[in-house]
């Protein structure tokens, strides 16, 4: 298990309810299941995460599996939903 911060922008951020939250997991699956139950989490988390991408350290997740993603020790995941504009 790695410890680190999980980043919410647009979208994400306000259906997270927060910039910005700590995680705990060992890849980027678990961590993202653990955001999805905390206290308060509205059905539009979930809806929002499953099109985003995301960034692990300025690194892009693409297409692997995100159990396949191990998270670092003091890492930083950016959730990014789709934006408009191009």
């Amino acid at each position: 298990m790695a410890k680190g911060t999980m980043r919410y922008w647009a979208a994400a951020k306000a259906a997270a309810g927060v910039h910005e939250e700590p995680y705990d997991a060992a890849n980027l699956a678990e961590a993202l299941a653990a955001a999805s139950r905390r206290p308060g989490r509205s059905a539009d988390f979930g809806r929002v995460v499953e099109r985003s991408s995301f960034l692990v350290d300025g690194d892009p997740v693409g297409a692997r599996p995100h159990v396949a993603v191990v998270l670092p020790e003091g890492g930083v995941v950016e959730v990014l939903p789709p934006f408009a504009g191009g």
